[in-house]
Formats: C-alpha cells, sequence, structure tokens
C-alpha cells in the first residue's frame, strides 16, 4: 500500500522561508539515498545516504490477534546532501512518518519505504525521523528454507532478524554494516513477559496491558535485535565480576534447562580467559519451546534457543558475542568471521574439557568424505542459500586451525583476544581480516592458507 501526506502548500511553506529567514536544509540540493547498499547476496538490505546511531521503538502487540502497532523514532547522521532516503519495511501499513517533527511524503515499493523530509538534509546532520505503522507483521522465508521475521509462538511471538527479518517488524537500515544503540518499550497482554536485548529498564501495567522497556548502550547490528513474549521463567543472577545474567525459560522447558543453564557463568569465564573481556554489559538466554522456532541465534546480550540448548551450542552462541555480535560482518559474504570463530570455539571447549583436541575434530572433518564440506570456499557462499551452510561453519573454523598451525599456539591465542579487542564495536572483511593477519606476522607467509583453504575450490591437500 502506498500512501503520502499533504504537502505543505507552496505559498506557506515560501512565508514560513521569509519568517525564519532559513529553511531546514539551508538551501541544500540533495539527491536520494540509495535504495540498497549491494550486499553480494541481499543487494536491496540496508540503504544508503546516512547511518543510524539510535533506534527508539515503542511496540504493542496482542498475541489473540497477531496485531501489532508500532512507533519507531530513528536517529541518523546524513553521510550526504539528502533529498530522500529508504528505509526497509517489510509488510505493515504505514500510517505516518515524519522528519524532525514535520510531516514528510513517503510511498513503499516493497521492502522500501522512500521517506522525502520536508527540507533537504545537508550531510552531516543529524536528523530524527518518526514512523507510526501497524498490522500484522509478516514471517519470512530464508533462502536457505528457514523463517525469520515475526513468528508467532504458541504463547506469544518472537521477533528475530538474521539475516534480514528484523525489517517485518521494525523500519531500518537492516544491513550488517549500520550499527545501533537501542531503546525498546513492549507492550502486551497483563500476565504475558517481554524480554529484547540490553538491560530492563522497568515495567508499568495500565488498562489490563503491561509495559516492558529494555535499553542497548552498545552497538547493535539490526538482526541481532530480538523480542521475546510469551510466558517466561525470568532469573537473574551474577555472572564473572558480577556481570549481570539474566536467563528467560519458557516453562515447560525450565526443568530440562537448568543443567545447562548453570554452566553459563563458567562458559562465559572461559571465553573471557579465551577471547578476552566479555564485551556487553549483560549476558543470558531466551528458551522458548522447540517448535516455535527451528534454530539458535546469537541475538546481542541472550542468545535465543529452540528448547533446552545441547551444551556445545551454548557455547557457539555465547562465543558470538565477540564474533559476530561486537566484531560484526561487513556483509554477508563475511559470514565465515562469525560462524568459523564459533564453531572453533567449540573446538577449543572440547579441547579443554576432556574432548578431542582442536586437531583431531580437524582431521576428522579432512578426513570425513563430506562432499558438501568442500561445496565451496567459505568466503565465498555459493549464493544467498549458503551462507549458512557446512563450508561457512567447519571449513571456517578450519581456516583458523591452519592459521594455529602456522602461527603456533602462543601468538594465535593472542591473536583470539586482538581481533575483537581491535575491531570493538565495528565491522570487518575478510579482506580486513586476512590484511590484519598478515600485518601481526610480517614473517609468515599466509598465501597457501588464504588460497586453499579460505578462497579455494575444492578439498586442499593437508600435509
Amino acid at each position: 500500500m502506498s500512501r503520502s501526506v499533504r504537502l505543505v502548500p507552496a505559498v506557506a511553506a515560501a512565508l514560513a522561508l521569509a519568517l525564519t529567514g532559513t529553511g531546514c536544509g539551508g538551501g541544500v540540493r540533495g539527491t536520494p539515498g540509495g535504495p540498497g547498499l549491494r550486499d553480494p547476496y541481499f543487494p536491496k538490505a540496508g540503504n544508503g545516504g546516512y547511518d543510524v546511531g539510535h533506534y527508539a521503538l515503542t511496540l504493542d502487540y496482542t498475541p489473540a490477534t497477531r496485531h501489532l502497532t508500532g512507533t519507531a523514532v530513528i536517529t541518523a547522521r546524513a553521510t550526504k546532501d539528502l533529498s530522500a532516503f529508504d528505509l526497509d519495511l517489510a509488510g505493515l501499513r504505514v500510517d505516518s512518518v515524519e522528519v524532525d517533527g514535520r510531516d514528510a511524503r513517503y510511498n513503499r515499493a516493497g521492502q522500501e519505504l522512500t521517506v522525502r523530509p520536508h527540507d533537504d538534509l545537508r550531510e552531516g546532520r543529524t536528523f530524527r525521523t518518526t514512523v507510526r505503522y501497524s498490522g500484522v507483521p509478516g514471517t519470512l522465508t530464508d533462502p536457505d528454507g528457514s523463517v525469520e521475521g515475526w513468528l508467532p509462538t504458541a504463547d506469544g511471538a518472537l521477533g528475530l532478524g538474521e539475516p534480514v527479518g528484523s525489517m517485518a517488524w521494525f523500519p531500518g537500515n537492516h544491513h550488517p554494516s549500520d550499527k545501533a544503540s537501542y531503546d525498546i518499550a513492549i507492550t502486551v497482554p497483563r500476565g504475558l513477559q517481554a524480554v529484547s536485548n540490553g538491560e530492563p529498564r522497568g515495567q508499568s501495567t495500565r488498562g489490563g496491558r503491561t509495559t516492558y522497556r529494555w535499553h542497548t548502550a552498545q552497538p547493535m547490528a539490526g538482526y541481532l535485535a530480538m523480542v521475546a513474549i510469551g510466558h517466561f521463567d525470568i532469573a537473574r543472577s551474577k555472572g564473572p565480576g558480577g556481570l549481570p545474567v539474566l536467563t528467560a525459560v519458557d516453562p515447560t522447558q525450565a526443568a530440562s534447562s537448568t543443567r545447562v543453564l548453570a554452566r553459563l557463568p563458567e562458559i562465559v569465564k572461559w571465553e573471557e580467559d579465551t577471547f578476552g573481556p566479555y564485551p556487553f554489559s549483560s549476558v543470558g538466554a531466551v528458551i522458548d519451546r522447540p517448535d516455535d522456532v527451528g534454530y539458535a541465534l546469537e541475538t546481542q546480550n541472550r542468545p535465543v534457543f529452540p528448547g533446552t540448548p545441547e551444551l556445545g551450542t551454548l557455547v557457539h552462541e555465547l562465543a558470538h558475542q565477540w564474533y559476530g555480535d561486537c566484531v560484526t560482518p561487513r556483509s554477508w559474504r563475511d559470514m565465515w568471521l562469525n560462524e568459523g570463530f564459533a564453531t572453533y570455539a567449540q573446538w577449543l571447549w572440547d579441547e579443554d574439557h576432556g574432548g578431542d583436541t582442536a586437531e583431531q575434530t580437524f582431521l576428522s572433518y579432512y578426513r570425513a568424505h563430506d562432499d558438501a564440506l568442500w561445496a565451496f570456499p567459505p568466503a565465498s557462499p555459493s549464493n544467498a542459500a549458503h551462507i549458512s551452510a557446512s563450508p561457512v561453519y567447519e571449513r571456517g573454523a578450519m581456516v583458523l586451525h591452519k592459521i594455529r598451525q602456522k602461527v603456533g599456539d602462543e601468538a594465535f591465542f593472542a591473536l583470539l583476544r586482538a581481533w575483537p579487542a581491535s575491531h570493538r564495536y565495528g565491522n570487518a572483511s575478510t579482506a580486513d581480516f586476512t590484511a590484519w593477519v598478515q600485518r601481526r606476522f610480517p614473517g609468515k607467509d599466509f598465501g597457501e592458507i588464504w588460497k586453499d583453504w579460505l578462497y579455494g575450490d575444492g578439498r586442499p591437500a593437508h600435509p
């Protein structure tokens, strides 16, 4: 559906300009921002011309009708002179759009919400866009057949976003390269809970509905934003160094989850010892029912799990807080920088806790007759359907093990700590990683590793 608000008449605009002495745009003649960032796998994801600094989302959801009402206040900085800019929003009805408190024209075309502010925006200017929207949020099917977006559950809903599902429940610049802080307030029928990323900022009940408020101070990519609505047993405790731990568990999963969740502080302590200080202000987990979502996801601060997770899965998703959440891929082609590191974290956990060594795990994969593992290089998935396939995970971990063999354990474990520290809260590409490794070890030749293991087709030779 497309609609536009009524424009201010030209005479009134001219009079306002004469009275104030200047327009909001200061005589800027801008051009439209790009409707996508030309990501190699999701070219329409994200938008050009601005960087978002903060999202303030106010959501009201009724599970019985699956109706969502939302207000998104998006604070951004123009990176060029703008006459218009786009936001990603799939489905839902847009009820109004304002830029800096003034009505703005807008139109819809697929997932693109194009906004034309009253005055052009000068490069470097910080501006605030308010979008009011409503409707029944959709569930999106990814190229690999998994689902994301807004997922109705037995007693509520899950809002998940990897890779592009966040646009099903709030408008934004939905590409991993644009990270921001968040305030999310969710209102639900009394008796339900609403959990999100970051820190709880209180709750209030009025007229039979309860509002839960959450604040995420550290930068977060849109695909890592999460909302979980339903009945949860919520527990708060302290982890290493007093780190706040918050878990939200569906009551049907409470008994089976007790043992694995009791090890969460131990896992975080081991990962801090291995990867460096925990990068966020709290940690935890959300455990919903197995049928509500078909995968675990490394949503920032507290990953989401479909039922009680295995210990290795918990290790994997918590490792993403360093590799993927703190250091986020520059594009979806760089997914192995998330999954290769988190998979190798599982290998290292086993190595340190009486299981196979990482070398044994490496060799078991290398010697297995698994054509899928060698179907494409980890740094170049064949298409969008394969960004979460085995070469990205296991072969990505094998790249790291080859680096470990090349530089030795002491230097390698220093590298594991230095990578998230040197790119803290930023983005990085595969090219950034290989150049960074080469700078750290100027006397080492990594050419064979990059050529054969990271970018090469087929099964490399392994002495």
